[in-house]
């Protein structure tokens, strides 16, 4: 409200007007607080012929009081129909428009009031209100500072010039009158809140922090309180505090979009998938074409193992914006987790037509096409991996694996010592050495590297029983029998080790134990008698 409604004043004339009966019991009704009687003797009289000026005024005036705005508005335009420069009904005409959001109607009223009074400073401040509510903040400041030049320290216009100069981005100015308004009245909630939208424009963790602290300690359930003290605690990476600002908003704003997408990252922070979900659920609920929403929604989704759903949503994110790279690196993972990996393979490479230099795309894509026995197409793909990341051992390891598929041995080798270099443990890497020497009759450095292995812990059977094979092939029996043993140390039924066991021990003598072992090899894989007797 601008100002407080007028009544006429008495003319303080020597020789006064006739009152009207009508009129004089009216006011008596009003006074005992009788406003719909007082009302009704109104109505009468102007049903009975009476048009006074007087009469007009007193009727809108009980109108507005009784909130009955659209008819005071009436009343009023029937009044000055009358009487164009009656002292208070332009005045009283904009206060109703203002009750009733007609902003320019209102101004116009104000405007014409200050015609018929230009020292009334009530018309002024409503004028300056419309104004600003009319996004109209620099002639709102002509008005404000009307009332401000006879009115210096008057409250409401230094707060509409302060609002009128926030909306200029004069943050500054704004800034110094809304404190000055503080010193005065510390009680003023509307400055806080205001200071605190400054802040965040400006951001100021500082100052958000100082005002919204203090609104809550006089308003415990503030909510612009609550969202700039959320706001900090996103700042300062305070996730815990964020939820629970976040949480008592939602609270109180269950359909807002912001404040449940804004709880689900707080909570998808503290690592909390479920209650995450939860808040993005609802986020999207709100706002079904959020495509952030779906996104983030997605991610946790696939974190609680929820692959349906998690697609879902990566997919109709997609619908939504469909040239998200991040969203279409999302999807082809749960595709390759739901085992769909076709599909994912066709993904990564529409990614990567687009996003050629995106490092993690090549190495799954590459994967992928290692699974399928895609050897080039994986070499291919790993070597943009080596040539984008050095060093990267899981790339130099993968593009090992494909070369020596495609039996390029020099270029598997190469990349096999890459990943020796970066990581002189590295099994993975022994092995495939030793495999290809292994292949490549190499028997003393496949024998060098698989004891390396060995050395390094790794007690698989098919190294035991490889290393043996190699050791029986260069006459070293007695070792070779004691590897042999090893790998049926760790899986009793291997029919292979069973077997050659059998022959390094003939060869050194012991038929009748060799015999025993081969009858053992016979029992776990009969096929191996085929070729018996030709032996």
């Amino acid at each position: 409200m601008s100002g407080k409604k007028k009544t006429d004043a008495a003319s303080g004339s020597a020789k006064a007007q006739p009152v009207s009966a009508s009129l004089a019991r009216a006011v008596s009704l009003h006074l005992e607080g009788k406003r719909k009687e007082a009302l009704r003797e109104l109505n009468t009289a102007i049903e009975n012929g009476e048009q006074g000026a007087d009469i007009y005024a007193a009727k809108g005036h009980i109108q507005f009081e009784l909130e009955q705005y659209d008819d005071a508005v009436k009343t009023y335009e029937k009044l000055l129909g009358a009487a164009p420069q009656h002292p208070t009904a332009n005045f009283n005409l904009g206060i109703c428009y203002e009750k009733l959001g007609r902003w320019q109607e209102a101004s116009d009223s104000f405007q014409k009031a200050l015609e018929v009074d230009p020292q009334r400073e009530e018309a002024n401040l409503g004028w300056g209100i419309c104004l600003l509510r009319q996004e109209k903040p620099e002639p709102a400041i002509a008005c404000f500072d009307k009332v401000l030049a006879s009115n210096p320290e008057h409250e409401t216009a230094l707060f509409g010039k302060a609002v009128a100069l926030q909306l200029l981005w004069k943050f500054d100015e704004a800034t110094s009158l809304y404190t000055k308004i503080l010193a005065k009245n510390p009680q003023s909630e509307e400055c806080l809140v205001n200071l605190i939208t400054i802040g965040m424009a400006r951001k100021e963790v500082a100052a958000i922090q100082e005002y919204s602290e203090r609104l809550l300690s006089m308003r415990p359930h503030s909510q612009a309180a609550l969202e700039g003290l959320a706001t900090c605690a996103f700042h300062s990476n305070d996730f815990e505090a964020a939820a629970r600002y976040c949480e008592k908003l939602v609270e109180f704003t269950p359909d807002h979009f912001e404040r449940w997408f804004n709880l689900g990252v707080a909570q998808q922070k503290c690592g909390r998938t479920d209650a995450a979900a939860k808040a993005y659920g609802e986020a999207v609920r709100i706002r079904p074409d959020a495509k952030q929403a779906h996104v983030n929604l997605g991610i946790v989704l696939q974190e609680k193992g929820d692959l349906k759903a998690a697609r879902e949503n990566y997919e109709r994110a997609l619908q939504i914006a469909p040239d998200l790279a991040d969203v279409i690196y999302n999807l082809a993972s749960v595709l390759e987790q739901q085992g769909q990996k076709e599909q994912a393979e066709q993904l990564y490479a529409k990614l990567l037509a687009r996003n050629p230099e995106w490092e993690d795309a090549w190495f799954r894509l590459g994967y992928l096409r290692l699974q399928r026995d895609d050897h080039r197409g994986a070499a291919e793909a790993f070597q943009n991996c080596v040539r984008k990341r050095t060093p990267w051992p899981e790339a130099q390891l993968n593009l090992g694996l494909a070369h020596w598929k495609l039996g390029m041995h020099e270029e598997a080798a190469k990349a096999f010592q890459a990943v020796l270099e970066t990581d002189p443990s590295s099994l993975d890497a022994m092995r495939g050495l030793a495999a290809m020497a292994v292949e490549r009759e190499d028997l003393p450095k496949a024998l060098d590297l698989q004891a390396k292995l060995i050395e390094s812990g790794e007690r698989t059977p098919e190294l035991f029983y490889n290393t043996g094979l190699l050791l029986q092939k260069s006459g070293q029996l007695d070792d070779a029998i004691k590897l042999y043993k090893e790998a049926l140390t760790e899986r009793p039924n291997f029919a292979e080790a069973l077997l050659n066991l059998g022959h390094a021990l003939k060869a050194k003598g012991s038929v009748d134990e060799a015999r025993d072992y081969w009858r053992q090899a016979l029992q776990q894989k009969p096929e191996l008698a085929a070729g018996y007797f030709q032996a």
